[in-house]
């Protein structure tokens, strides 16, 4: 009797068992199937590379015929090199034409207030065959005009404009010689170098490495901004 009972649990058990592993068979199956499938058509994230610019050189523009144009006829080699023409030739005439003017204007008074210092040093007005007689006739309305001003006055006053008139034909020659120098400097960067027009820049976070005697014993490294020009 014993027997026949222990014989109905083994059995009852080994059957409990064998469907509880069908079950858990057929559960993991059925989550199997609702998995997603791969779609074998789906593209593939690939991040954009950005094209590093390309730079081609003239090696047949000539920085010796930029800067000789130059000094020929000042905006000659600007307009040459064909870079920054539209405000480079009228900044250069603008200049020497106000360095021109100036110049004009310089030499205008101290011609009128040397003739002045000169007759007023004779002590007097200027009669007919006098030296200075000419000059007291073309400037007579500027005599009345500076009556009252003393020849030390008068003298300061013509030095003045003849250091002007000096200091602007010198810039004048500066200005000549800069936009020659500034035309075979941008003819040479065309022959050889080629710089973009791209003149952008990116500011970034870094770590900037100290010098030896500004380091601690914390870090050697402190944290800055790195600017990066693209050209």
């Amino acid at each position: 009797m014993i027997k026949k009972l222990l014989a109905t649990l083994f059995l009852v058990g080994f059957v409990t068992l064998a469907m509880a592993q069908t079950a858990d068979t057929l559960a993991a199956k059925a989550k199997a199937d609702t998995l997603p499938k791969a779609n074998p058509k789906q593209e593939v994230f690939k991040p954009k590379i950005k094209k590093e610019p390309t730079y081609h050189p003239d090696s047949t523009h000539s920085p010796s015929l930029a800067v000789r144009r130059s000094l020929i006829i000042p905006g000659w080699g600007q307009l040459y090199n064909k870079k920054g023409v539209w405000w480079k030739v009228p900044a250069i005439y603008a200049g020497l034409g106000a360095l021109g003017y100036s110049i004009v204007d310089s030499y205008k008074n101290y011609k009128l207030f040397l003739a002045l210092t000169r007759i007023k040093n004779t002590g007097g007005i200027p009669q007919p065959g006098d030296l200075y007689y000419a000059d007291y006739i073309k400037y007579q309305r500027e005599v009345a005009l500076y009556a009252n001003a003393n020849s030390t006055q008068l003298q300061e006053a013509s030095s003045n404009y003849q250091r002007n008139f000096q200091i602007s034909i010198l810039s004048v020659l500066v200005v000549w010689g800069v936009q020659a120098v500034e035309a075979y400097i941008e003819a040479k960067f065309i022959n050889a170098y080629t710089v973009d027009d791209n003149l952008s820049f990116k500011i970034s976070p870094a770590f900037i490495n100290q010098p030896m005697y500004a380091a601690t014993s914390m870090s050697s490294y402190i944290p800055g901004l790195k600017i990066t020009f693209a050209l």
